[in-house]
C-alpha cells in the first residue's frame, strides 16, 4: 500500500493519545540549566553567550518599553529552533508543520502587540492605517487596505513557517524515494542523488533556524510599531 506523502505531517498517536504534547515539551528538557557555580561548563557558557548576543540584536531597534518582551521573544526563538531541528531527525514529528499550532503562537502574540499600541499610543497606532499626506480621495481605500494588511499579519506568520518547513520535508522525502528507487537501477545516479539529498539536508538545517529567527523578528517589528 502506498502512503500519502503528507502522512508524515499527521500528528502521531499512541493508544488514542496524541503525541504532539510530548513533542512540544521535549525541547525544554534538552536545554541545560545554568548551575549556581561561579564558572559554568563550556556548553552552558556557549549557550549563555548565544542568548545574550541574540537578545541584544533583537532588542537593539526597540524602545525601552519593548525590552519587557526580551525573555518571551528569546524563549520563543530557542523553542522554535529546537522544534524545527528535532523534526529533521529520523522517526520524529515536527509540530511546527501544523498550521493550527503556528497560528496559536502567532495570533495571541500579534494581538498583544496591537493591544499594547492601542492602550499606550492609540493615535500613533491608528496613524499606521493612513500614510502621511494621503490624498483625500484615496483615504477610504487606503484605510481598508492597511486594515486588511494588519489583520493578515498573524496568518502570514503562521503560513510562512508552515509552508517553508512542509515544502522542505516533502522535497527531502521525494529525493529519498528517488535514491531508493535508483539504487537497484542506476547506482551512479543514486549516488549523485544522495549527494543532492545531503546538500538539501544542510539547507533544511539552515531553514529551520532561519525561519524561527524570522518568526520572532517579525513579531519584534510589530512590537516596535506599538511601543
Amino acid at each position: 500500500m502506498t502512503l500519502s506523502l503528507f502522512d508524515q505531517f499527521a500528528s502521531p498517536t499512541l493508544l488514542g493519545i496524541p503525541l504532539i504534547a510530548l513533542a512540544l515539551t521535549l525541547p525544554w528538557t534538552l536545554l541545560p540549566s545554568p548551575s549556581s557555580r561561579w564558572l559554568n561548563n563550556r556548553l552552558i557558557s556557549l549557550q549563555n553567550w548565544f542568548f545574550a548576543r541574540y537578545t541584544h540584536q533583537l532588542l537593539q531597534p526597540l524602545n525601552l518599553g519593548g525590552h519587557k518582551w526580551a525573555l518571551m521573544l528569546t524563549s520563543l526563538m530557542i523553542y522554535l529552533i529546537t522544534l524545527n531541528l528535532l523534526g529533521l531527525l529520523p522517526y520524529t514529528f515536527t509540530p511546527t508543520t501544523q498550521l493550527a499550532m503556528n497560528l496559536g503562537l502567532a495570533v495571541p502574540l500579534w494581538l498583544a502587540t496591537v493591544i499594547i499600541g492601542m492602550r499606550n499610543n492609540p493615535t500613533i497606532a491608528l496613524g499606521h492605517l493612513l500614510p502621511h499626506a494621503t490624498p483625500m480621495a484615496l483615504i477610504p481605500a487606503l484605510i481598508i487596505i492597511e486594515t486588511i494588511s494588519l489583520l493578515i499579519r498573524p496568518l502570514a506568520l503562521g503560513v510562512r513557517l508552515t509552508a517553508n518547513l512542509t515544502a522542505g520535508h516533502l522535497l527531502m522525502q521525494l529525493i529519498a524515494m528517488a535514491v531508493f528507487t535508483l539504487t537497484s537501477i542506476v547506482p551512479f545516479a543514486a549516488l549523485i542523488t544522495s549527494l543532492v539529498l545531503f546538500l538539501l539536508t544542510l539547507l533544511e538545517l539552515a531553514v529551520a533556524m532561519i525561519q524561527a529567527y524570522v518568526f520572532v523578528l517579525l513579531l519584534s517589528l510589530y512590537l516596535q510599531e506599538n511601543v
